[in-house]
């Protein structure tokens, strides 16, 4: 059933699969929409497994913030040059997918080219616009990032300073930054990579400001790639994560850019200066909705990393006693390991689930808007306002606590959980910071009570229709729909509550302003109950339209560990419906949900099918063994023009091109295939100066074979600091200071 066994593997992993109930295969297709996308990304997997210029040079720990944008970079343009042969390059699922595996969550120069620059372009430029950069965008002609956050703004979109003056004499925009708040700060590839961007300025005709705009500009010459007259770019230095990306500043002075260099398909700027403004007042905001709705799928994601090597790791490692006292058991068995990662195994399930039905919702709007419907606007802003404050922040408690349940070794780089949480954290500020994002859906559902005081329930849209239900009786025997109706209760109290009290202090005479912020922190609470509601909704309706029985029933049990954790988790804001019987009996629930979930932990987090490579737990070998064995075995000679040859008439080189100038780089990758022997580490070393027989090991705590303890006493010995016996640290100071202290 699950499709992850192997010989070889750790015998406590192995069994863990055998007691699995469902075939894996089937659960992943479940998870990412279709048992096409599932097969797909199986064979993207196995194929990049197959080329050596994909694999990492050397683990990223052990490398610097430069050599990891060097390493990026270098895998960009190998898989720029390889990427028809190995997905459809109009997939964007496989052409994320096939970045994730090949390059990690570490950030590169293209990691936002993809998802930031190109759709503004194809949502909001004119045909005349796409037909001019659209497809040298998409070719990879041009590199291009998207600059709306600013030094001192972020969030406030309104309160951004950079401006686009329209010259009508000559019929261009003048860019500024005429201040140092103005300049934009954080866009992903800004700083060293991108020579176009997408740029946000305030729009100003004739002294009047017509608000925040989109702008195409070039920032670098596109031959020598230095940075245009009149602008001012660099990198902003490193990061808590995320350090492969170069996220940069950028500042205008007097920069002039043509008329047709706004995005015009919704605003327009006639020659003659007149303004047009676009149908709906949030449509400029298309881009960042569709940021914020695959954002949950994401986050999911990246919760699901972590989850898998914790899961594993807990199935390997063996501490304590429980009724056998002969051997030690399985950290996995703990109730209280149970209690710490399930919960988070039904979130991020959840959260997928819930990702692509608001994908699903976003692909329609576009649908609509181009039919000239733009009512679902305000409806999805409001929505993805919120999963994107709670699945990024219960996305980060995740990780945190997968992190801890791999005792010390969680705090080892080995593990990789630290470098996951570092980038998924920064979810919680990117596309609006998760405070702000909450009173964004707060606006939305006060004026939802607000229609219901004045009479006009009906008009409410479909998610927020329970606002004016009333309440039912609960009986908590019938299933998952009840503990709905006990979210719905509690979310609906909240929002009134939350609502009744910013209308009293409005109403007592205080500013609207200062009313809000007096009612802010309870209007945040009732923008989390209503959030999570939906999640909650969306994996109930989700698990009832899989077909395959056997995953069905696996995912039942799933669910009921998050409908009763989730209503045990708001407890507080229940009191008045459910008894302390009522509440006792969801958390002996809960309790019996872990027990039922347990012999199915490995095959769920094996169904997410993230590889050792996207996981950085493959092994890169540097033989100087291999290098040696080789020349004994074929009597050859270390002469490149011979080796060539050699290797030439030997092997098939597939999509891997020889080159002449990386003729050395690549001399040890060929050993390597030629020999069936690992792959070697870094691209760039001449094997004939390898001073030692090494194996570089990446992090290794969520390996698919779960033979953990080897390969991390390995990956240690991997260190740089262990490469000599004594480092000049101790040469240069701590033996002179040791020396001077002797008696």
């Amino acid at each position: 059933m699950n499709q992850s066994i192997k010989p070889g593997d750790n015998p406590d992993l192995t069994d863990e699969r055998l007691s699995g109930t469902f075939d894996t295969n089937a659960m992943a297709a479940v998870i990412y929409g279709s048992d096409k996308l599932a097969q797909r990304r199986r064979e993207i997997s196995e194929a990049v497994s197959r080329i050596p210029e994909l694999k990492d040079s050397k683990p990223y720990p052990f490398m610097t913030r430069e050599e990891k944008i060097l390493e990026g970079s270098r895998k960009s343009a190998v898989l720029n040059r390889l990427l028809p042969g190995l997905i459809d390059l109009e997939s964007f699922e496989e052409t994320v997918f096939i970045h994730q595996e090949v390059i990690g969550i570490e950030g590169y120069p293209l990691a936002l080219h993809e998802s930031l620059f190109i759709p503004p372009i194809a949502t909001q430029g004119t045909d005349e616009q796409q037909e001019k950069w659209l497809m040298r965008a998409q070719r990879r002609e041009i590199i291009g990032c998207y600059a709306q956050t600013e030094l001192g703004h972020g969030s406030n979109l309104r309160a951004l300073e950079t401006t686009a003056t329209f010259d009508i004499s000559t019929r261009e925009f003048i860019l500024n930054s005429p201040t140092i708040t103005s300049l934009k700060w954080w866009p992903g590839a800004l700083g060293k990579s991108a020579n176009w961007s997408i740029v946000i300025a305030n729009l100003i005709i004739k002294e009047h400001n017509y608000g925040p705009h989109p702008f195409m500009v070039q920032l670098r010459d596109e031959k020598s790639h230095e940075p245009l007259p009149g602008i001012t770019v660099g990198d902003i230095g490193p990061k808590m994560a995320f350090n492969g990306a170069d996220n940069g500043f950028l500042g205008f002075k007097n920069y002039r850019i043509p008329r047709e260099n706004m995005l015009m398909r919704h605003s327009k700027v006639t020659s003659d200066g007149s303004y047009i403004k676009p149908p709906h007042a949030k449509i400029g905001y298309s881009s960042m909705v569709k940021v914020r709705s695959r954002m949950a799928a994401e986050q999911g994601l990246f919760l699901a990393h972590a989850l898998t090597i914790a899961v594993r790791y807990s199935a390997v490692r063996r501490q304590g006693f429980l009724k056998d006292k002969s051997r030690e058991v399985k950290v996995l068995d703990y109730q209280t390991q149970l209690h710490r990662l399930f919960p988070s195994i039904a979130r991020a399930y959840a959260f997928i689930f819930c990702g692509f039905e608001t994908i699903r919702l976003y692909d329609q709007l576009l649908i609509d808007v181009q039919n000239g419907n733009t009512s679902g606007m305000a409806d999805l802003h409001a929505l993805t306002s919120g999963l994107k404050s709670v699945v990024t922040y219960q996305t980060g408690e995740g990780i945190e606590q997968a992190r801890m349940a791999c005792g010390g070794h969680g705090y080892s780089m080995a593990s990789y959980i630290s470098e996951i949480y570092g980038v998924a954290i920064g979810g919680c500020t990117y596309e609006g910071e998760n405070m702000v994002m909450l009173l964004q859906l707060a606006r939305y559902l006060v004026k939802s009570i607000e229609m219901i005081q004045n009479g006009k329930s009906r008009e409410l849209g479909p998610m927020v229709a329970y606002l004016a239900e009333k309440e039912s009786e609960i009986d908590l025997n019938l299933g998952p729909n009840e503990y709905l109706k006990v979210f719905e209760y509690a979310a609906r109290n909240q929002t009134w509550r939350a609502t009744e009290k910013f209308q009293k202090l409005r109403n007592s005479g205080m500013s609207n302003e200062k009313a809000w912020n007096q009612a802010s922190v309870e209007l945040t609470r009732a923008s989390r109950l209503h959030t999570r509601l939906y999640i909650m909704s969306t994996f109930i309706n989700h698990v009832g339209s899989i077909v395959d029985q056997k995953v069905k029933g696996v995912l039942i049990d799933l669910l009921n560990v998050h409908v009763t954790y989730e209503v045990m988790d708001i407890g507080i804001y229940v009191q008045g419906l459910l008894s302390s019987n009522q509440m006792d009996l969801i958390r002996n629930q809960l309790y019996v949900s872990l027990e039922t979930i347990r012999p199915n932990a490995v095959s769920l987090v094996d169904s997410f099918q993230i590889s050792d490579m996207q996981l950085r737990s493959q092994v890169i070998c540097a033989f100087l063994a291999a290098w040696d064995d080789f020349q004994t075995k074929h009597c050859i000679m270390v002469q490149r023009t011979r080796f060539k040859t050699y290797i030439l008439q030997q092997i098939s080189f597939n999509k891997i091109k020889f080159e002449e100038s990386y003729e050395l780089r690549y001399l040890a990758i060929l050993v390597a295939v030629s020999l069936r022997v690992p792959y070697v580490n870094d691209l760039c070393m001449d094997p004939r100066k390898f001073k030692t027989r090494q194996m570089l090991y990446h992090f290794v705590l969520g390996r698919r074979d779960g033979n953990v303890y080897e390969n991390l006493f390995k990956w240690a010995k991997s260190s740089p600091l262990n490469q000599t016996d004594v480092l000049p640290s101790v040469t240069q100071y701590l033996k002179p200071m040791m020396d001077k202290s002797k008696l």
